[in-house]
């Protein structure tokens, strides 16, 4: 399988460096692609450097195009050059040496999966963090929030192998053939939920997804978006109603919605109870501008489906995301 593996940089060159030199121990041979987002120029003179020499393919770029525009750029160049997969890598994410070959085979291994996942464990400098899973797959509650698979469970205890309802954009591997079916990642996203969007996607075209445990890659959280304040409240009230209107089949519709808007009303409620409102009211905003963007890719995406609504329910987690502990005691109270 040839392989382009795509990591993105934006002013993050130390973490991007180190990456690289994971990436040259990989034990699967593949071309790397770094797509810089409009960077300084000592990243740019650093990377050039490394090009230079022959051990990345560079392409500079004047602006930050966010995740979902940076990876475009690279899968468009795999489009063009051939390649059989994807494989995208977040610039503060080191893998393993067996990585690559793990998810490839993976992939190999099931003709009916287009993305394959695997285990994303936390880089922390806090010993009770260090270790832990960032995510095991992705998954989707019919309260319509993703959430990560055994975050914050020991390493030890990571799902065995399997299929997922979606996978991170941070270290998976694609299909190529994917993209030219159901188009690339939705740039209005620019980041957070654009991979769980094309998981789903990926999904209601009927293709499966895959996590692989063995394909490890221990990544620090928030390593970039954490320099930018407010920046992942505004994303995540952005991007989630965008994701539900474009992607829940209408069979869905009365299961998911209702429990996304309670949900939805606590999370804002939680933002101004800890001086983020501002953010989230900007990130609404930003999400009432894309609708007529949501209905349209909306209309796109359904008319194309493959998968019905029973057989995107059998994958969803029929209870509220692990994580929602607030809204699990509300509901506790409610039922008293």
């Amino acid at each position: 399988m040839r392989v382009l593996v795509v990591v993105l940089n934006w002013n993050g060159i130390d973490d991007t460096e180190e990456c690289l030199d994971a990436l040259a121990a990989q034990t699967h041979p593949a071309d790397v692609l770094v797509v810089d987002n409009g960077s300084s120029p000592d990243d740019v003179r650093r990377l050039r450097a490394r090009a230079a020499s022959g051990a990345i393919r560079l392409r500079l770029e004047p602006e930050n195009l966010g995740f979902a525009g940076g990876v475009n750029v690279g899968i468009r160049l795999a489009q063009h050059d051939g390649y059989d997969a994807v494989a995208l890598l977040n610039n503060d994410a080191l893998p393993e040496p067996g990585w690559l070959e793990a998810l490839v085979a993976a992939l190999g291994a099931d003709a009916d999966a287009a993305i394959a996942t695997g285990l994303l464990v936390r880089r922390s400098d806090d010993p009770a963090i260090a270790g832990t899973i960032d995510t095991a797959g992705d998954g989707l509650s019919v309260w319509g929030m993703p959430f990560p698979r055994g975050r914050s469970d020991g390493r030890a205890h990571a799902p065995e192998k399997g299929r997922v309802f979606s996978a991170s954009g941070g270290a998976s591997l694609y299909r190529t053939a994917l993209f030219d079916e159901i188009g690339l990642f939705d740039e209005t996203f620019f980041a957070y939920f654009e991979d769980i969007d094309i998981g789903f996607r990926a999904r209601l075209a009927g293709h499966e997804i895959v996590y692989e445990p063995a394909a490890v890659a221990h990544h620090r959280i928030g390593a970039t978006s954490g320099r930018i304040p407010g920046f992942t409240v505004r994303q995540t009230f952005k991007n989630l109603p965008v994701l539900l209107v474009k992607d829940v089949p209408a069979g869905l519709r009365h299961v998911i919605w209702p429990r996304f808007a309670l949900l939805f009303a606590m999370m804002l409620g939680k933002t101004f109870a800890t001086g983020s409102g501002a953010h989230a009211l900007r990130g609404i905003g930003g999400a009432i501008r894309l609708l007529p963007h949501a209905l349209r890719e909306r209309r796109r995406i359904q008319a194309a489906r493959i998968a019905t609504a029973a057989d995107i329910d059998a994958l969803l987690l029929h209870d509220l995301p692990p994580e929602q502990h607030g809204m699990r005691k509300l509901l506790r109270v409610f039922r008293r």
